[in-house]
C-alpha cells in the first residue's frame, strides 16, 4: 500500500513509520525537517513540506491509498491544531487520497460517568487546552467530506514495547479491572496499521487500550 505520513519525526509518528515499514508498505514521510527522519530504506521516500499549505499537502497525498497525520501541536501552540486539521482536508480532497487516518486525543473519549475525559475530576489542567483543540479539530474531520478515521489514544500512552495485545473500542475510554486505561507507543502503532490494513472505522473514530 503507497501510504503518505506527516508528523513522522516525533514520538507516535516514528513508531508509526516503523510499523509500516515493517509491514511492507510503500510510505512518503513528509516533514518539516528531513534530516530528523533517522530511517533510510528503499521504499522510504522522505519529502520536506509544510503542513500547513494545503496545496503541499495535495502534492505529497495525490496517488496515494491512504494518508497518516501523527501531527501534534506543541503545548502553548494549540491553535495550530485547527488551522493543520483544515489544511489537511482541504489538502487531502484535492490531491484524492483513499482515505485519511488521524491521530487525535483522548480527552473527549466519554467515561463510564458519561462524563468527556477531560472534565472528569483530576484530568490535568494543564492539558485541558490541548484537550479542547483536538475534540475542535475532531469536529472538522466529522464533518468533513473525505473518507476519514480519527484514533484516540488511551487515557496515559507510554514508551513500552509492542505486544500485539490490546483492546479496541469507539468513543468510549476502554480501561483494565482497575480503571486504569493505558496503551503503549508500539501497540497503539500496531492498532493503527491494523485499520490501514483492515478497515474497520471508516468515517468513525476508535480507541485501543489494554
Amino acid at each position: 500500500m503507497k501510504v503518505a505520513i506527516f508528523g513522522a519525526t516525533g514520538a507516535i509518528g516514528k513508531t508509526i513509520l516503523w510499523e509500516l515499514m515493517d509491514r511492507g508498505h510503500e510510505v512518503t514521510a513528509i516533514v518539516r525537517d528531513p534530516s530528523k527522519v533517522e530511517m533510510v530504506h528503499e521504499r522510504l521516500r522522505v519529502e520536506k513540506g509544510d503542513l500547513l499549505n494545503p496545496d503541499q499537502v495535495a502534492d505529497f497525498t495525490a496517488g496515494q491509498e491512504a494518508v497518516v497525520s501523527a501531527y501534534g501541536p506543541k503545548f502553548g501552540e494549540e491553535e495550530e491544531l485547527l488551522e493543520v486539521t483544515r489544511s489537511l482536508i482541504e489538502g487531502v480532497r484535492r490531491g484524492k487520497a483513499s482515505r485519511l487516518v488521524v491521530v487525535g486525543g483522548a480527552g473527549s473519549l466519554l467515561t463510564d460517568s458519561g462524563e468527556m475525559l477531560m472534565d472528569t475530576p483530576g484530568f490535568p489542567e494543564e492539558v485541558r487546552t490541548l484537550a479542547k483543540a483536538h475534540l475542535d479539530a475532531y469536529g472538522l474531520i466529522e464533518e468533513s467530506d473525505i473518507h476519514w478515521t480519527y484514533m484516540s489514544p488511551a487515557a496515559t500512552i507510554t514508551s513500552g514495547p509492542r505486544t500485539g495485545h490490546f483492546r479496541i473500542g469507539m468513543n468510549r475510554l476502554v480501561t483494565d479491572d482497575l480503571g486504569e486505561s493505558t496503551i503503549s507507543v508500539g501497540d497503539f502503532a500496531a492498532a493503527l496499521v491494523d485499520e490501514l490494513d483492515d478497515p474497520q472505522f471508516i468515517g468513525s473514530r476508535f480507541t485501543v487500550a489494554y
